[in-house]
């Protein structure tokens, strides 16, 4: 809720936007004027009241701010990467698991390819390779530095996680006695697909998306800090954990502060990664580990 309510508390509450620089600026503290960036370019901790309540960075900007916009950049690429790894992954797994041959095949390859890279690694190639030039993807352009490159880059590392456990389930479906009513009934492959075997992947689906949020939202952080995510001086979580390390001994809170939220973050979805996970598939027929190491 937070995350969502950004754009109010910057403007009700902080009166400042994320880029907003307050180099030469004081501010009330206690009755007494202070700087928000010193003579000796030293910027103000927090002050835990509504302006600067987590203090400020360089650059005179608000750190609350500046976090609560970071946060939302983070889980909105994450969110996006994951809907796209389903776009991919669903008709693909789909494919794979229900005709077999030649189909299986392709498809299995192409996965493993994929699947032998580091997420990391492969995130950071694509990404950087990205940027430098931009993308056309039939009608959609992709701008370097646009905040579509790491959301592109984070679904399509993450394809074969998802693909790999849905074609094993389409493959154990398949041979159904329904499936087999389904085929004997005259429904072509693609209706059956859609109809008679996405139904019974649902849970598979919604289990897998939530484990691979997490990842993504690591993920996301990890191309950011390293320069082949988010672009600067736009906030994301890593980028601001990158900015917080230059500084860490002289204003440890711009290195603290996403470092928490980043922490924060990761243990409250992974929670819900686990209760969603416990309660779809109590025995772990979904045999879903992999899901935990990119």
């Amino acid at each position: 809720m937070a995350v969502l309510a950004a754009p109010l508390y910057a403007s009700e509450v902080a009166h400042t936007t994320p880029s907003e620089n307050h180099l030469t600026e004081q501010v009330v503290i206690d009755g007494t004027s202070t700087n928000i960036v010193s003579l000796g370019g030293i910027p103000i901790g927090p002050t835990w009241e509504g302006r600067f309540f987590l203090g400020a960075d360089e650059n005179g900007r608000d750190l609350a701010v500046r976090l609560l916009y970071g946060m939302r950049t983070t889980l909105v690429i994450g969110a996006g990467a994951v809907l796209l790894t389903l776009l991919f992954a669903v008709p693909l797994g789909l494919a794979a698991g229900y005709f077999g041959g030649r189909t299986d095949a392709l498809v299995s390859r192409l996965m493993d390819l994929i699947w032998s890279f580091p997420a990391l690694l492969l995130g950071a190639l694509l990404s950087t390779a990205i940027t430098l030039t931009g993308a056309q993807i039939g009608p959609i352009t992709i701008a370097s530095g646009s905040k579509l490159i790491p959301l592109f880059v984070i679904g399509l590392v993450y394809v074969p996680y998802m693909t790999r456990p849905l074609r094993g389930r389409v493959m154990a479906l398949r041979g159904q006695p329904f499936i087999e009513a389904a085929r004997a009934g005259g429904m072509r492959p693609l209706t059956v697909m859609v109809s008679e075997l996405l139904p019974h992947l649902w849970t598979t689906i919604i289990v897998l998306s939530t484990l691979l949020f997490v990842n993504a939202v690591v993920l996301e952080a990890a191309l950011s800090f390293l320069g082949a995510g988010v672009s600067p001086p736009e906030p994301s979580l890593g980028v601001l954990i990158a900015a917080g390390l230059d500084d860490a001994v002289l204003s440890p809170h711009l290195l603290l502060a996403p470092s928490i939220a980043l922490v924060a973050i990761v243990l409250s979805l992974s929670g819900l990664a686990e209760g969603l996970r416990r309660a779809l598939d109590p025995r772990g027929a979904l045999n879903l580990g992999v899901v935990r190491e990119p």
